[in-house]
């Protein structure tokens, strides 16, 4: 019995046509199908591999990790070496703000407990998201993404919840003296890659103080570098009260986190035990993470983020699209029409490039590779990409 037969046979499928590639191996910003074909990953499993795959200081970190333990007790009982080192690594990176860590496993899991920490911290119940926004497919996270397509078949879903439109700076007075929380992305990922408009983040801190209101910047894509600052709150100078991470967190290994000051995050031990977690902060993942966030200082791999942006902007800018949108590396290129998004991933796949869509965008294609891409690499992929758009 072969492995796809297993694949759509026993695992629960998420649409009615996967991929379905058959990846054997991985290193840097290769994949390997089965085989033997390679695929240029310019997904980086959404923004996951910032040091690419199976970088040989994450391996080592897991090895010796694992060497000595994996799973001990639940979250916060037991001194754990690799999750209070990374804890305090990331603390010594953040604003004095952001000092106290909760790990978890997702970037569901970190929206969810940002906004229950909110809402016990400021003792009221309702939550602002923005439309277009994504936060995660857990129930809670899923109520904070205004979007029927996801919504209509999982309701009800959390009550007092309240949108405003990315961007719209006069809809911030929606934001009141009942709201417990306004959650957001610094920049909207699945509608596209929808930068901040110059002001706004500083509106929405100022509007969020004016109110007592907590301030939750989701940077589950952004941070790790992804826009050539280790967290997009340092490329527009605003602080949030509550930070939550996922993806690169982890260095491939599952990881996520929110973060807050002590004196808020505080308010989960009444009641005792009111946040409780089993498997997140995994000493593996913490050991595999802290690996990789020591690598991307390190390496300075942060330096050449906006070079290489550049790069890919000069490269596709004859090609036939519409426009490049987003920062960094963190790319949306318009194609204008989903039907022609849909052939040119087909071909992509075929020619040995790995991309993507956004949730809420269905005409343009993701640019969010590894960030140890090369210049010579981002030549080699921008040649590709031109012959298929054309071909699109």
């Amino acid at each position: 019995m072969n492995l796809r037969h297993l694949f759509l046979t026993y695992q629960a499928q998420t649409s009615p046509s996967p991929v379905g590639i058959e990846i054997e191996r991985a290193e840097g910003i290769y994949m390997y199908g089965a085989d033997g074909k390679r695929y240029t990953d310019l997904i980086a499993g959404v923004s996951v591999s910032a040091v690419g795959h199976c970088h040989p200081k994450v391996v080592e970190a897991v090895r010796e990790q694992t060497s000595k333990y994996m799973h001990l007790m639940v979250y916060g009982e037991f001194i754990q070496s690799p999750q209070a080192r990374y804890a305090a690594r990331l603390a010594s990176l953040l604003p004095v703000e952001l000092s106290n860590i909760y790990f978890v496993n997702s970037g569901s899991e970190a929206n969810e407990g940002a906004v229950k920490l909110a809402k016990r911290f400021t003792g009221r119940s309702e939550t602002v998201a923005c439309n277009r926004a994504y936060h995660g497919s857990t129930q809670g996270a899923m109520s904070l993404m205004n979007d029927r397509r996801f919504q209509n078949a999982f309701r009800p879903l959390l009550p007092e919840v309240r949108f405003i439109d990315f961007n719209n700076f006069e809809q911030l007075p929606i934001i009141t003296e009942q709201t417990a929380c306004v959650l957001v992305e610094p920049v909207q990922g699945e509608a596209g890659v929808i930068l901040p408009a110059k002001g706004y983040l500083q509106a929405l801190r100022e509007r969020c103080s004016q109110t007592g209101t907590l301030l939750i910047f989701d940077e589950i894509q952004t941070g790790f570098g992804r826009l050539g600052k280790l967290f997009a709150m340092e490329r527009y100078g605003v602080v949030p009260d509550i930070l939550t991470l996922a993806k690169s967190l982890g260095g491939g290994m599952p990881l996520g986190a929110f973060i807050a000051s002590k004196a808020i995050m505080n308010v989960l031990q009444s009641p005792a035990l009111g946040h409780i977690t089993t498997f997140g902060g995994h000493p593996v993942s913490c050991a595999a993470g802290l690996a990789a966030l020591e690598v991307i200082l390190s390496d300075n791999l942060m330096k050449s983020v906006e070079s290489k942006s550049r790069l890919f902007r000069k490269l596709l800018s004859d090609a036939e699209i519409e426009e490049i949108r987003g920062d960094g590396l963190l790319l949306a290129v318009e194609l204008g029409k989903p039907e022609r998004l849909a052939k040119f991933i087909e071909l992509a796949y075929q020619n040995g490039i790995a991309t993507d869509w956004f949730l809420f965008n269905d005409t343009s294609f993701r640019i969010s590779p590894p960030l140890i891409i090369t210049s010579q690499q981002i030549e080699e992929t921008c040649q590709t990409l031109k012959s298929i758009i054309k071909s699109s």
